[in-house]
C-alpha cells in the first residue's frame, strides 16, 4: 500500500513537497499532473481550497486511481473532503486506502 506525506517544505516553484513511498520502501516526488489540468504550476498546497490543493487533489487522485479521466472527474470533491481540511503548513501522512476511503464516502466513482 503506497503512502503519501507531505512536508511543510517550499519546492522552488513555491509549493509544498509531497513524497510517495511504496510498498517496497522506495519513495519518489508526487508527480503534480499539470498534464491532465494545470491549477496549479506552482505546485501542492493544503489546508483551503485553491488552486494548489486542486492540484494536490488531482495528483493523489490520479496516482490512486490509476485512472486519469475518474481523477479528473472525482478530485475536486476530493480536494473539499480532504486535502482542504490538512492543517496550512503542517506535514501530514495518508494511506492509499485513506484517499480510496474518502471517495467511497463522498460517493465517487471508480474506488
Amino acid at each position: 500500500m503506497k503512502r503519501y506525506m507531505g512536508t511543510a517544505v517550499r519546492t522552488k516553484r513555491g509549493g509544498y513537497v509531497v513524497e510517495v513511498t511504496d510498498d517496497q520502501g522506495h519513495i519518489r516526488p508526487l508527480a503534480p499532473r499539470n498534464d491532465l489540468h494545470n491549477h496549479s504550476p506552482d505546485g501542492f498546497m493544503w489546508g483551503y481550497r485553491g488552486s494548489g490543493p486542486a492540484q494536490l487533489a488531482l495528483a493523489l487522485a490520479a496516482d490512486v486511481l490509476g485512472d486519469d479521466r475518474a481523477a479528473v472527474q472525482v478530485h475536486q470533491a476530493l480536494e473539499w473532503a480532504m486535502v482542504a481540511k490538512w492543517s496550512q503548513g503542517a506535514g501530514w501522512i495518508v494511506t492509499e486506502d485513506d484517499i480510496r476511503r474518502v471517495l467511497a464516502e463522498i460517493g465517487a466513482a471508480h474506488v
